[in-house]
């Protein structure tokens, strides 16, 4: 059978345009529109008090004479730090200091780990509260509840000192030109919900209030939870709380070593396994978890509308009004949040027997209104309140905890999930789809013989066979997935064209949905490419794999864009980053204590974790210690080998014509007038007055900001050049000669046009000597390159998107056309797939480290890493 073209839209021309005008509108800022009322934002008073660290250090040391105060010297500090951070146990390092005389060898001022644990708790200092214990009977049984003042726990992110003159004050509307005709969204004030909040929030007060209570400034609340396993083996769960807020950039909410977020409550993580019912225990859990989220937000009801005065790092005061914004969270978190019953929408009316049907981006959010008057039926008697319920669609939860808060809609609170959603979600699904569609054989034969490459990981025992599969791993196998199905046929003589613009399609969305800035152009992409697959995806209900798609996470993607739009872009609440808070708040507690009663003892280690790490920020910022700068190439200072003859390099790097490829470089940089017939002829006359170089194994590179907006961080990559050897054990390890991306000279910041594919061969440099002999009187170039070179791109396959080159061979010797160049025009590294030939089977002796000598046709990998998705078109 046949598969006709006319369902499927591949994201070709049109889509590579798109991407090429938003990069070349999004040229290193964009347009502000500031939100309408001047005293959105504005400070409530012109004093200055105090800032954070001042205040501290005149707690701590009134005279300023010791950085490290109360400790009495560096040592006496880095030692407190490395028991605290990163050190055993409280016996482990009282047995350390009981060692004879090492205590006054390092001049330290305690002696065993009691004496050290009073100093941290009396002396030091920590802007987050501390734990409050309750405890909440629930159907006989006693549970605890741990967690923290909210209010202080916003004061705290608010003035910390380390985020000073980052924090956001007030929304703002970003567009690529002055015409103001495109939206740009990225951080969470650029998103619709905070100009739309600060509108409201204006119109509940009357101009008079406002002009004498100017500074309305709204503290969006982003808190999310998740129960997690504290061991291994064994059932010990613990149900961690987490918050930030919006002011905070998103890049420093997302990573914990910037302590953007904090530890706001440990949940009960009671299973109530006496309740011998499974629906009255299902309900009583709900009502548990909302009775406790209800103690720990409740001061966010009246402090919402009333507002907070909040000084932040600077000593500028102004009035804070904490508005609950966001909830992050996986799909069981998100239905027991949003009370909606399991395999529905937690955030549409979509009917359950419609979810997946197809990319319908137009069913509105759940009616909270009806929502609140059905919660409000519990008054009439449990039936009515029960059977108003389900009318509205959702469980009988007594309280939620969002009922009573001020301008929260939570149904719009709910935010996508990439993690789950996504990569343990649709393409765990796809993965498994394609697995029954062409068979493990094959797939795990082409996950063997793929190129290595420094972004892609290579499952050299297939994907087919993994157990209990990681977000990572999924992410790992995204990054290969499309090379795996082009070019395999479909059993029943179906086409497979339909089935490789699905996954084509899904990956699309999964690469766009992870933009740092996203424009109504991209979002436009996004929607698209949701539509595609949904225009292909019957294939898997053709072959038999499927009988329909009502899947709540691939439903889910038509709720993304709203989001975007909404909040900003999807880094700003992804789970991952969340999830990996469990590691320091969660597990690593856990770690530090005995095992029994573990609550107490994690919330202690914690606050005396987080006042070491105030301190030794605190001690950083009297120092006034700065980090170290990333270059955009880095190379080793010495070089792997220092003597590599030019026949060693033809016999263990393959640089088989390095002589005369270097000749034709000296010729060309010497004079780059010079055209190619006159570069072979003068390149005749060059002597090289050496026989060795210097040899290199390694490049490292720092991409820069792949949208030039600043949002975006150095992206590491690298690529080697390195011959085989032997490991610490005497096993033989295969060379690796990764490809490369060579600018020609034309090429820009986003694009295909003036780049070629190379390998790279050699990484070398000229000694100093010679420089002088051949470069009189001009810079000598730096580091150099030996690469062979690939064809150059000409258009995409029209099924599946991906660039196609081949190896370039002189045509009377056949060997591979090969070149000199300056390390410096080297773009990043790539990946590549082989063209497997006759398109059936990969031929069984090719492997991961030969392929690329083998064979002579390849696609380029687009969906190596995000930067190459977004730059490589």
């Amino acid at each position: 059978m046949d598969d006709t073209d006319d369902a499927s839209r591949p994201a070709c021309p049109e889509a590579r345009a798109t991407r090429s005008r938003v990069n070349d509108q999004l040229p290193g800022q964009t347009h502000i529109k500031t939100y309408p009322c001047v005293q959105a934002g504005a400070p409530v008073t012109q004093a200055r008090e105090r800032s954070a660290y001042e205040s501290y250090q005149a707690h701590i040391d009134a005279a300023n004479a010791n950085p490290y105060a109360p400790f009495t010297s560096r040592i006496d500090w880095e030692v407190t730090r490395w028991a605290k951070m990163r050190g055993p146990g409280s016996t482990a390092v009282s047995e350390l200091l009981e060692i004879e005389n090492l205590v006054q060898l390092l001049g330290l001022s305690y002696k065993n780990s009691r004496e050290l644990n009073n100093i941290v708790d009396e002396q030091l200092t920590s802007s987050r509260p501390r734990f409050i214990r309750r405890e909440i009977i629930v159907a006989g049984e006693a549970v605890e509840i741990y967690y923290r003042d909210v209010l202080q726990c916003i004061r705290a992110l608010y003035g910390d000192p380390e985020f000073a003159g980052l924090l956001v004050f007030a929304p703002e509307k970003h567009y690529v030109d002055a015409q103001h005709s495109k939206r740009v969204y990225f951080d969470m004030h650029t998103g619709k919900w905070w100009w739309g909040t600060q509108l409201s929030l204006h119109n509940l007060y009357n101009q008079e209030l406002d002009e004498r209570m100017p500074g309305a400034t709204i503290v969006p609340v982003i808190v999310s939870s998740d129960k997690t396993q504290l061991t291994s083996f064994g059932s010990k769960t613990a149900y961690p709380v987490y918050m930030t807020i919006g002011n905070l950039p998103k890049d420093v909410r997302r990573k914990p070593s910037r302590r953007g977020q904090i530890l706001l409550a440990y949940l009960p993580a009671t299973n109530l396994k006496h309740i011998p019912n499974k629906e009255a225990r299902c309900r009583t859990l709900s009502n548990l978890y909302h009775a406790c989220m209800r103690v720990v937000l409740a001061p966010l009801k009246d402090t919402g509308l009333a507002g907070m005065a909040l000084t932040s790092s600077d000593g500028v005061t102004r009035r804070g009004h904490p508005i609950f914004a966001m909830y992050i969270g996986d799909y069981p978190e998100q239905l027991l949040v949003s009370c909606c019953k399991n395999g529905t929408c937690p955030k549409c009316t979509i009917p359950r027997d419609q979810i997946g049907d197809n990319a319908d981006f137009a069913h509105p959010f759940r009616d909270l209104n009806r929502v609140l008057d059905a919660l409000d039926e519990f008054d009439n008697g449990a039936l009515a309140f029960s059977r108003a319920c389900r009318d509205a669609g959702i469980k009988p939860v007594v309280e939620p905890f969002w009922k009573d808060l001020p301008l929260v809609d939570i149904f719009v609170s709910i935010t996508p999930d990439l993690l789950h959603q996504l990569y343990q979600g649709v393409m765990k699904h796809l993965i498994s789809w394609l697995k029954h569609a062409y068979g493990p054989e094959e797939l795990d034969a082409r996950c063997r013989r793929l190129p290595p490459n420094h972004q892609v990981r290579l499952f050299l025992k297939g994907i087919t066979t993994l157990q209990k599969v990681t977000g990572k791993e999924h992410a790992d196998i995204c990054r290969i997935l499309l090379g795996l199905v082009v070019g395999l046929p479909l059993q029943g003589g179906y086409s497979p064209a339909r089935l490789v613009r699905t996954v084509r399609s899904l990956l699309d969305f999964l690469y766009l949905a992870q933009y740092p800035a996203h424009t109504s152009d991209t979002l436009g992409l996004l929607q698209d490419a949701l539509e595609r697959f949904h225009a292909n995806k019957s294939i898997f209900v053709d072959l038999g794999i499927r009988q329909h798609f009502r899947l709540p996470k691939l439903h889910a993607l038509e709720h993304y864009i709203q989001s975007i739009r909404l909040f900003g872009t999807t880094d700003n609440y992804d789970t991952q980053y969340t999830e990996r808070l469990h590691i320091d708040f969660a597990k690593d507690a856990y770690r530090a204590t005995n095992c029994r009663d573990e609550l107490p003892q994690m919330t202690t280690w914690l606050e005396r974790r987080e006042k070491v790490l105030r301190h030794h920020a605190y001690v950083q910022w009297c120092l006034e210690l700065t980090g170290p700068a990333w270059s955009t190439i880095k190379i080793t200072k010495w070089p792997s080998i220092k003597a590599l003859s030019f026949d060693d390099a033809a016999q263990y790097y393959g640089a088989l014509f390095l002589r005369d490829a270097l000749a034709r470089f000296i010729a060309q940089y010497s004079d780059p007038m010079l055209n190619t017939p006159e570069v072979e002829a003068e390149s005749l006359n060059v002597f090289l007055p050496f026989n060795k170089v210097q040899a290199f194994h390694k490049l490292k590179f720092v991409l820069d900001d792949a949208q030039s907006l600043g949002i975006m961080e150095g992206f590491h990559d690298a690529a080697h050049a390195r011959p085989r050897r032997k490991d610490s054990q005497g096993r033989m390890v295969p060379g690796r000669f990764d490809t490369i991306l060579v600018n020609t000279g034309t090429g820009g910041h986003s694009g295909i046009q003036g780049y070629e594919v190379a390998r790279l061969r050699l990484v070398f440099k000229l000694p100093p000597s010679a420089n002088e002999t051949l470069f009189p009187g001009i810079l000598a170039p730096g580091h150099l390159a030996y690469i062979e070179r690939f064809t150059p791109f000409t258009r995409p396959d029209h099924k599946h998107g991906l660039y196609s080159v081949t190896r370039r061979r002189d045509g009377a010797i056949g060997a591979c056309l090969a070149s000199v160049v300056e390390v410096r025009h080297i773009r990043r590294s790539c990946h590549l797939f082989p063209i497997i030939p006759g398109g059936v089977m990969v031929p069984r002796e090719w492997t991961s480290s030969t392929v690329l000598d083998e064979c002579d046709r390849f696609y380029v990998n687009s969906f190596s890493d995000l930067h190459m998705y977004m730059t490589f078109f």
